[in-house]
């Protein structure tokens, strides 16, 4: 049995693409379109260990998704939420839902590049959503 989804989470069940909006010190928002994977009543992403965005997340958590296409064009309305990098057994979780989404893309694909890029592949959770202020 799983988790009840969350209505704040019920719109991204079905997207394939967020736009996901990180904070830099000046306060200026950095737009990057990332695949998304619902599981369980909770969101996740992936990241490859050396992408400036997780110098962002460990400065500001607080960010913004959209839905997207696959080039970033918004598509629906933004909600504000917190990034928490996840670890161990998350972690593991993490990555088989975004497997299981994308079976070929992410499971395949991305991983053999983080490989070739001699980076490690960093997983967060998505919590607090709610419409911006």
């Amino acid at each position: 049995m799983t988790e009840p989804i969350p209505p704040e989470l019920e719109p991204f069940v079905a997207e394939k693409v967020v736009l996901l909006q990180t904070r830099k010190r000046d306060g200026s928002w950095v737009d990057t379109p990332v695949n998304i994977a619902v599981r369980g009543g909770r969101a996740y992403f992936r990241t490859p260990g050396r992408a400036s965005k997780n110098k962002r997340l460990k400065n500001f958590p607080e960010v913004r998704i959209s839905p997207c296409t696959w080039r970033g064009r918004v598509t629906g309305s933004a909600v504000e939420a917190t990034a928490r990098l996840l670890s161990g057994a998350e972690s593991v979780a993490a990555a088989r839902a975004i497997d299981r989404k994308y079976p070929v893309l992410q499971r395949y694909l991305v991983r053999a590049a983080h490989k070739v890029m001699r980076t490690p592949t960093l997983h967060y959770e998505l919590t607090g959503l709610h419409p911006p202020r």
